[in-house]
């Protein structure tokens, strides 16, 4: 037996970082995003040898235990154990023997919520394997419990839903973790337009997103103006993609990226520097209206909305930096899990 999953990566489109408390507890966050055509995997081969063994094949990376006592967090492959501690801890009456090979499309730091995609596809490949009787949200919240809460690794709760849920949504957050995931029905001529027009762009730089999360919560702590206002000024920008993206009025939509980025940048240190904001005004310069830095900041993929037939003339000025410019399509469909 064979047990497989694959989960999808995404792109914020507005709202980012609303999702992250104390924000979404105090004042309720909202976040546009939308599922694309790259994805985290994961392929489990039960055994009986006793042992787990972790292979992450992006990484070139194996590990290999005995399966009687829980996985020694050591900084090698510590996403992946903590996922296996949980479900041995909460699910496993006996303890599983197993190899789990795992890979994504895109790596850590990438702003396309890789790691919580990572997670959400781990975890669906155990609920297929162990008959876990667990719906979307509630694999989505387990996965974010096991990120969050038995990790600390600080960041929002996006990322989880994007990838179980897939397809284009909206999405509400509120206190004592409550999510609410309205799937939007977007003509296909719309995104069709929307996926010619977004240039994906990865700048082949990373960042650790945990630090500029943390100066985010911290400001919100200390009730920073600037930060406050940012803040709502995002939440706000999530709403009115909503409706440029409902009513087809995609000439509005580069405008609207344009104004979150602005404010996004107010957030905290480390969002942006020197090199993203030579980018993004080169972009601008040969033709996008608007665009952002996809997820925290700080490095990973960018997007610009490049309307009419600017798209590859802004994909060649961006040349000179030495990144590359995706191509994607848009998914509606999250999490899926099957056996062989």
């Amino acid at each position: 037996m064979i047990v497989r999953s694959k989960a999808p990566l995404r792109i914020g489109l507005a709202g980012g970082g609303t999702d992250v408390a104390p924000y979404s507890d105090l004042f309720g966050g909202a976040i546009l995003n939308a599922t694309i055509s790259m994805f985290a995997y994961a392929t489990i081969v039960p055994t009986s040898d006793g042992t787990i063994t972790l292979h992450a094949a992006d990484k070139g990376e194996v590990l290999r235990f005995p399966n009687d006592e829980p996985l020694r967090l050591d900084g090698r492959l510590d996403l992946i154990k903590g996922i296996v501690n949980h479900i041995h801890a909460a699910f496993a009456p006996k303890p599983l023997s197993f190899g789990l090979t795992t890979f994504v499309d895109a790596p850590p730091g990438s702003g396309l919520g890789s790691s919580s995609t990572l997670v959400v596809a781990i975890v669906g490949a155990f609920a297929e394997w162990l008959r876990l009787p667990l719906g979307e949200y509630d694999l989505a919240h387990l996965a974010y419990e096991i990120e969050r809460i038995d990790l600390k690794m600080a960041g929002g709760k996006q990322d989880q839903y994007a990838a179980t849920f897939g397809g284009v949504n909206f999405m509400e957050f509120y206190k004592e973790d409550k999510v609410i995931v309205n799937p939007l029905r977007i003509k296909t001529i719309y995104l069709n337009e929307l996926a010619h027009n977004l240039v994906l762009y990865n700048t082949e730089t990373s960042r650790l997103s945990s630090a500029i999360i943390e100066s985010q919560s911290e400001n919100i702590h200390r009730n920073n103006p600037v930060t406050m206002d940012a803040t709502h000024r995002l939440k706000q920008q999530a709403v009115m993609m909503k409706e440029a993206l409902l009513k087809g009025e995609l000439d509005a939509i580069g405008e609207i990226l344009d104004f979150g980025w602005k404010h996004k940048k107010m957030m905290a240190e480390g969002i942006t520097n020197s090199l993203i904001d030579e980018i993004y005004a080169t972009a601008k310069e040969h033709g996008a209206t608007g665009g952002k830095i996809s997820g925290a900041g700080g490095g990973g993929f960018m997007i610009f909305y490049c309307p009419g037939n600017t798209r590859n003339r802004v994909i060649q000025a961006l040349e000179r930096f030495g990144g590359e410019a995706k191509r994607y399509e848009f998914t509606n469909t999250g999490l899926s899990a099957w056996t062989v």
